[in-house]
């Protein structure tokens, strides 16, 4: 093969329509990213928010934004790469991580609700119910 036919189809062709990023680009993501970090950092070493679980929505937030972030400025994936299937096959892969996690809690939440009825206010009742038995 010549090395003319080897530049056309080899890695250093960039004219293949993808976009692969600019230093501007590069230099965003990570700015958004610093501050993505920094902020929640504050937010719970200043105690800034009282309520724990507030605090943890609020950061859950910003883990959302920042992973939105990284795919955007470092992955390039947007609906016009790979005409619209990179999009697609996160959106399915969202999709099914949802379904196994609410799955698995459902599951853990009713397995602890049935197994352990003495948990329950109900329960200690039961539970010295099984001790009277002979």
């Amino acid at each position: 093969m010549s090395a003319h036919h080897d530049h056309e189809h080899g890695h250093g062709a960039h004219g293949d329509g993808h976009d692969h990023g600019s230093l501007k680009s590069y230099a965003i993501g990570f700015i958004l990213s610093v501050i993505l970090t920094a902020i929640p950092f504050w937010l719970v070493m200043g105690n800034v928010i009282k309520d724990s679980s507030t605090t943890a929505f609020v950061i859950l937030g910003f883990a959302v934004v920042q992973i939105v972030v990284h795919m955007i400025y470092f992955l390039h994936m947007n609906s016009r790469s790979e005409g619209g299937w990179t999009l697609l096959a996160l959106i399915f892969t969202i999709v099914l991580v949802a379904i196994v996690l609410i799955g698995s809690i459902w599951v853990m939440y009713h397995l602890n609700h049935n197994m352990m009825p003495s948990m329950g206010p109900a329960g200690s009742s039961s539970v010295q119910q099984m001790h009277d038995m002979p």
